[in-house]
């Protein structure tokens, strides 16, 4: 009997699923080798369904690395989280990058794919809330679709974006140069604007 039909006759809840994780999480692991290198406790936000952590924390045994997302995405994650069972994955944080944020210090903040589904003044908040959990020496790395020069990358990154504000006006991809002066006025500087495969990018900022 497949595994999901056992889980349905159980009563038992299916694990969320996103596919782009699994094609992405390779080449992001790789920039993360390095710009994490040297440090030891990161604070993702928007942990989705929390493969990314269970991937990255395998890889990277040396970090604790710290989900966390909106409540309601909280219980499909933590059966993610519950069957790795990693010493380095600790329980994940119910945190709104509008609320209130831990009161605990990291050195390394990582986000995949959430900008462009934040309306801007969020986006603002993610970059403040990060300057008061992120200590004087740390590493941010956000990863996705960004717009350059004030126009897209590709046909396929302007079709998003349609399909984003068909579904919010207030969702879109952001332009890297707004990005980055927001991150500066943080406190944070670029220190590499990476290349990914399917017209994405890593920015990793310093502080």
């Amino acid at each position: 009997m497949p595994d999901d039909t056992a889980a349905q006759q159980s009563g038992m809840p299916e694990k969320p699923y996103a596919p782009s994780c699994d094609r992405n999480r390779d080449v992001i692991l790789q920039v993360l080798r390095t710009a994490f290198m040297h440090r030891s406790r990161v604070l993702e936000i928007g942990s989705g369904t929390g493969q990314h952590a269970v991937h990255f924390a395998r890889a990277l045994p040396h970090l604790v690395w710290q989900c966390s997302d909106r409540a309601d995405m909280l219980p499909g994650m933590r059966l993610w989280l519950d069957e790795a069972a990693l010493d380095n994955l600790p329980p994940p944080l119910a945190l709104d990058v509008a609320g209130e944020w831990p009161d605990v210090r990291f050195d390394a903040l990582f986000t995949a794919n959430t900008l462009h589904i934040m309306a801007w003044q969020q986006v603002e908040q993610l970059f403040a809330g990060a300057a008061g959990v992120l200590g004087p020496s740390a590493t941010l790395l956000v990863y996705g679709p960004f717009n350059y020069r004030g126009g897209f990358t590709s046909d396929s990154n302007a079709d998003f974006d349609r399909w984003l504000k068909a579904r919010d006006p207030l969702q879109g991809i952001r332009d890297f140069e707004a990005v980055e002066s927001l991150a500066r006025r943080q406190g944070f500087a670029l220190s590499h604007d990476i290349e990914m495969p399917a017209n994405n990018r890593c920015l990793v900022f310093d502080r």
